[in-house]
């Protein structure tokens, strides 16, 4: 298979759950081929974790954005986020990478202040 058709089949889909206010997940980005390749990249640079499960990925590309995903995904999706809790480390979540970089920023930025009195 060449590396062009290695791209055509990738596929992504980009969950939200905000139990505030959505019943289920919502799908916030869904693509083929190379936007597939952009929605893991960006997940990647924001600290969203990515799993792959090409059989899910396909049933949710078929699904409209904004769309909650259907109740006989439930399970599937409950595992995945029971597989992130369990088995991400927590500096690598959504949110809490950027929150230790800037603390390492500052930390780093005091210790050169220190160091130039």
């Amino acid at each position: 298979m060449s590396q062009y058709d290695d791209i055509m089949n990738k596929k992504a889909v980009a969950l939200r759950y905000d139990e505030n206010r959505d019943v289920a997940p919502v799908i916030v980005a869904s693509g083929l081929g190379y936007m597939a390749e952009k929605i893991v990249e960006m997940a990647n640079e924001n600290g969203v974790p990515v799993y792959e499960d090409n059989s899910l990925a396909t049933v949710l590309t078929q699904l409209d954005l904004g769309t909650a995903i259907p109740e006989e995904l439930y399970q599937a999706i409950v595992d995945i986020y029971t597989y992130f809790l369990k088995y991400t480390p927590k500096h690598t979540m959504a949110g809490e990478a950027s929150v230790e970089v800037k603390e390492v920023k500052k930390e780093e930025e005091e210790n050169k202040e220190e160091g130039a009195s």
